[in-house]
């Protein structure tokens, strides 16, 4: 019976040592600090076997605390939400190993801005995806409009074609008949289309020549 109790003991020792041999986070930074949010993100000293991580979050002046813990990952960051804007935070980052976690990282203090002062910051640069999703969308639609617009224009060019095609060939059948009425109309003495209504016989005696009438009717 002693003897199991002497091996449990041990066994908390190993596990208490192991424990206490886990150092640390290091380079405890904050980033992407908005008026209601953060990311935290941290280094691990190499050879620690650290399965997962611990964070505190508390306001300045507020013993009220925070306290995210996640498991099986090997992430180097975490996002911190639900923050006020214009509050001190102070946070501390901690290792976890299977037998235990590491000693509380230097405590990282900041300040989160106005929601006002967010919106100003931003960048040109920094587009969202909804504002490249709406970009996009808009694209779309001016691609769609000019597409339509230049189906119409080859329309009204084909019709306009086809109705030169039509008068085009119709114009050698009008000069037919122009041409058929013309010659209906004219005669070998009067080509213009006169008609010879009578003519009165010559006469070969130059002494009784008699002047010759003809009548035309236009």
């Amino acid at each position: 019976m002693e003897r199991f109790f002497l091996l449990v003991l041990s066994c908390l020792c190993v596990s208490r040592v192991t424990a206490d041999s886990l150092s640390p986070p290091v380079n405890v930074t904050i980033k992407a600090v908005k008026a209601n949010s953060a990311v935290v993100t941290w280094d691990i000293p190499e050879g620690d076997p650290v399965i997962g991580f611990a964070i505190t979050q508390q306001k300045k002046d507020v013993r009220m605390l925070r306290f995210i813990q996640e498991v099986n990952t090997t992430t180097r960051s975490c996002a911190l939400w639900d923050l006020e804007e214009e509050t001190d935070y102070i946070v501390h980052v901690q290792s976890i190993s299977m037998s235990g976690t590491s000693p509380l990282s230097e405590p990282l203090r900041f300040r989160t801005p106005k929601e006002a002062e967010t919106q100003a910051s931003k960048s040109k640069d920094e587009v969202t995806m909804e504002e490249v999703g709406q970009t996009t969308q808009l694209r779309a639609g001016e691609l769609i409009i000019i597409v339509v617009v230049l189906i119409m224009w080859a329309g009204v060019i084909a019709l306009f074609c086809r109705q030169y095609d039509i008068i085009k060939d119709n114009e050698p059948n009008n000069n037919k008949d122009k041409a058929k009425n013309s010659s209906e109309c004219s005669t070998p003495e009067h080509p213009t289309g006169g008609l010879l209504r009578s003519k009165f016989p010559k006469n070969n005696n130059n002494n009784n020549r008699m002047p010759s009438v003809n009548i035309i009717e236009v």
